[in-house]
């Protein structure tokens, strides 16, 4: 079975200046992929009539569809609409669904009044079948060249994945006979991408053409993923799974979980599994694991609280770190994290602890305490832990690998504790 790509355009200058992350590729790629099809390229040009162009003729030679977002807003900087048109030979007429769609938006949802630049925004090529954006004002388009299919949808995140979900992909099944893309990840902790490779290169040369494994490295872990594609669902669900089994028998003292899931939501689902609760005492990362616990629903059933005690002051009069400690070994050391998850602990009344103080940087370092070196404690009331770790970036990327590696060191100690009856 021939496989079915994909290319995405991405459209606005604050997209190339860093000013807006680019979320919507991350987005559009796993749902295409999830579907069958491969995603070939993805292009970001500025507000500018001849990059899209030529974006548009660069990612048509090798794609079967082509997904543009972005420039469809109503402002003079929203350019998508009228080169689509004219790369398409049409011309801008009112589409009277679309009309009506934003009339009932300014008028029953807003309350604003219309002004004619909102009224364009109903305005499309004759060349393109509408897509209806039942979550903002920009139609979205779909366009028919030369065999291939071009589909144009805001930028805004969720009217786009409004779209895509509801219209675009139902419609692209009609249009494509798509394989079946199926994956299994695993993640892993504890050692490096280059020694996993020389752990698994025996499984990696021999695996068949349709099956491929991909190292994702990330926050000090590595995820392993195998990828396998064909038209028997059955056929490829038994052999991946065979695959994936060997593999986690050669990396299986460094697995955390064979799943594709963060190692935030792996203690989270553990404490929910266990029926047991957590809390964090937090310096140097400023209530960043308590941020990771919370990002999904439901966090509510382990996650009683945080204590943020970034100044000295409030590691001494709210956790009770003694004077004698901080003056004797500093707040980065393993006797103030002791004394930081102990209190915590106790004020929070939870099963489990995670407390954490470092030296995140540019500044604070020292010749005994660079900046990157980080105290780690966890304890469950019974007995507490602790671990010294050492990070050699910026600032932001060791609050990240300070937040995952207290969760990871948390991970074991959960597992190596009875759970409660």
């Amino acid at each position: 079975m021939r496989k079915v790509f994909a290319a995405i355009i991405t459209i606005g200058d604050e997209l190339l200046i860093g000013q807006v992350v680019d979320t919507n590729s991350a987005w559009m790629a796993r749902n295409l992929n999830e579907h069958g099809i491969w995603l070939k390229q993805r292009v970001a040009v500025g507000d500018n009539r001849s990059d899209i162009v030529s974006a548009l003729d660069q990612v048509s030679v090798n794609a079967d569809i082509i997904l543009i977002t972005g420039g469809l807003g109503p402002t003079a900087d929203d350019i998508t609409k009228p080169v689509l048109c004219e790369y398409f030979g049409g011309k801008l007429v009112t589409n009277e669904e679309a009309l009506a769609n934003v009339k009932h938006i300014f008028e029953h949802m807003l309350k604003r009044p219309l002004i004619e630049r909102n009224l364009r925004q109903a305005e499309v090529p004759d060349v393109c079948t509408v897509i209806p954006n039942k979550r903002g004002t920009a139609p979205g388009m779909w366009f028919e060249k030369n065999g291939k299919i071009f589909i144009s949808v805001p930028g805004v995140p969720h009217e786009m994945k409004g779209m895509i979900t509801d219209y675009v992909l139902p419609k692209l099944k009609e249009y494509f006979t798509m394989p079946f893309i199926l994956h299994r990840t695993l993640l892993t902790a504890g050692i490096g991408e280059s020694f996993l490779a020389e752990a698994i290169e025996g499984i990696e040369t021999k695996l068949p053409d349709h099956i491929k494994l991909a190292y994702l490295p990330n926050y000090g872990m590595v995820r392993l993923r195998l990828t396998a594609w064909g038209d028997n669902k059955d056929e490829m669900e038994y052999e991946l799974d065979e695959k994936f089994r060997l593999l986690k028998e050669k990396v299986k003292e460094w697995i955390v979980i064979d799943e594709d899931i963060t190692i935030q939501q792996t203690v989270s689902r553990l404490l929910k599994q266990r029926k047991q609760t957590l809390g964090t005492a937090e310096s140097c990362t400023g209530g960043y694991i308590a941020h990771l616990l919370t990002r999904d629903a439901g966090a509510s059933t382990f996650f009683k609280g945080a204590i943020v005690s970034y100044s000295n002051d409030v590691k001494k009069e709210v956790l009770h770190v003694s004077e004698e400690t901080l003056s004797a070994t500093g707040a980065v050391s393993e006797e103030t994290v002791r004394q930081m998850a102990n209190e915590a602990l106790h004020l929070l009344r939870t099963d489990y602890i995670v407390a954490v103080s470092g030296i995140m940087g540019p500044d604070g370092g020292t010749p005994s305490k660079p900046v990157g070196t980080v105290w780690i404690a966890v304890g469950n009331g019974e007995r507490t832990e602790t671990k010294k770790t050492h990070f050699r970036f910026d600032r932001e990327r060791n609050i990240e690998l300070t937040a995952v590696h207290a969760l990871n060191f948390l991970r074991i100690f959960i597992l190596s504790t009875g759970q409660k009856s």
